[in-house]
């Protein structure tokens, strides 16, 4: 058996390019694409996942890397891959070529190396877990609630491979650097986690030179109320550098175009699929038990803070509080088919109007009343970074369960959270497990859905 004390990470990456290589030449080989240049397409091929491999940082993946982001980086490696690989017919002038087969081709292998990345990513895992192989010794300098979080990641995430060694506290009485030092070279630390707000400019400066000439990887813990603890935009202006508190990916025009493309698309399929024969379904039900509109129209908060009409099904009889009383548990003003339809989120259907309209997204920060916004605006820290973008049906917030009515101030703190995160990592894969979540959520069942 290997040693578990040695490093064998360096050969992951070759042996994810070897053997990815040989699926994409192998199907090549045996599947019926006419190749009239067998060996031409074959190095083509080859450069061509090269080259975008680097390009897109593809075999770029960390023991703490997420499935959304393997995925990314699958979608992305294998549309640039596509396009070349279509490009061979015109550049070699190739017209006995089978464009079906290349399609088969794409898919095939698309599946192939999926499965294989998936299956190293989940393999490693278990490695690091059971067998306790490819771990990294580690030491937290710092004694606070970060620190403490930090610590209990590394504890309870066992899969990702970090063995914490030992706490320092800089505040402590008896603290020295140098002893420090000595401990991590003695006990063969491999990385060190540092918090920002327990060390002095010059103990970061010590920390950063020993770790220069002594080969250990340094990273820092920011503190909560430093600016650092912000995802962090790095820039030149001619050689000064910048840094930009706040990137909102959806403010990149593409990004932008693509949601919206998605919104709109989405929306039909909803409206054209679904809506044209529920909506006279519901009508017949909610008007033989209450009387009045199908439609519950209410004002709230959009993009930039604007008002927009949001559209429900209406769940409750008609009454003055609807604008100003949040449904809460066992509301006496909740009918019986009002009752299915939120706990099963059919209420909602009505905003894909919405979201085609513009107002909305299918995804993003849900929108709040006019009345709530106000208030919670002037209490809740960084509340109105949710209107950089539309408001969504569903959200992060919501399929991490805080939905529905604000009982304790954690409850909108926690939503905000959620929110402000989603604005600031905002990706397409993002959103598309979002909403899974959010159907499977809606078929389960959820205890705040009321």
């Amino acid at each position: 058996m290997l040693s578990r004390q040695h490093r064998y990470s360096f050969l992951i990456t070759p042996a994810s390019y070897f053997v990815d290589l040989f699926v994409i030449n192998l199907f090549a080989y045996f599947l019926p694409i006419n190749l009239l240049e067998a060996i031409l397409f074959h190095f083509y091929i080859s450069i061509a996942w090269i080259v975008i491999a680097i390009w897109s940082e593809f075999y770029l993946i960390y023991r703490y890397t997420k499935v959304t982001h393997i995925l990314k980086l699958l979608v992305r490696q294998f549309f640039f891959y596509f396009l070349i690989l279509y490009a061979f017919i015109g550049f070699f002038k190739q017209p006995n070529m089978s464009r079906l087969a290349l399609a088969q081709y794409t898919v095939i292998v698309f599946l192939a190396v999926s499965a294989l990345k998936f299956l190293n990513y989940y393999l490693l895992m278990e490695y690091r877990e059971k067998v306790k192989g490819n771990l990294r010794n580690v030491v937290v300098i710092g004694d606070n609630r970060k620190t403490a979080q930090l610590i209990e990641v590394f504890k309870e995430r066992t899969e990702f491979g970090y063995n914490f060694i030992r706490q320092f506290c800089p505040k402590e009485k008896g603290f020295e650097i140098r002893e420090c030092f000595n401990y991590l070279l003695q006990n063969n630390i491999d990385e060190i986690y540092c918090s920002v707000s327990e060390l002095k400019n010059e103990e970061i400066l010590e920390f950063i030179n020993f770790a220069d000439n002594n080969l250990k990887t340094l990273k820092f813990l920011p503190d909560n109320k430093n600016i650092y603890s912000k995802k962090l935009k790095f820039e030149y202006y001619d050689y000064l550098p910048i840094l930009s508190l706040r990137d909102i990916p959806l403010h990149n025009p593409i990004n932008a175009f693509i949601k919206r493309t998605f919104d709109i698309v989405f929306s039909l399929l909803v409206i054209f699929g679904l809506l044209i024969w529920l909506t006279p379904v519901l009508a017949i039900l909610i008007w033989l038990e209450s009387k009045g509109p199908l439609f519950f129209v209410q004002k709230r908060s959009g993009l930039d803070n604007k008002e927009f009409y949001c559209y429900k099904f209406r769940s409750m009889a008609m009454n003055k509080e609807a604008d100003k009383q949040q449904a809460q548990k066992d509301d006496m003003r909740i009918t019986r088919i009002g009752r299915f339809i939120r706990s099963t989120s059919i209420d909602e259907l009505p905003q894909f109007y919405n979201v085609l309209f513009g107002d909305m997204s299918v995804v993003g920060p849900r929108p709040h009343m006019i009345r709530h916004t106000d208030e919670y605006s002037r209490k809740v820290d960084k509340y109105m970074v949710r209107h950089f973008v539309r408001p969504g049906i569903t959200g992060l917030a919501q399929v991490r369960g805080y939905r529905g009515e604000i009982e304790r101030d954690s409850d909108i703190q926690n939503r905000i959270k959620f929110d402000v995160f989603y604005i600031e990592n905002w990706s397409f894969l993002l959103d598309l497990k979002i909403i899974v979540q959010t159907v499977l959520n809606a078929l389960k069942g959820d205890e705040k859905a009321y």
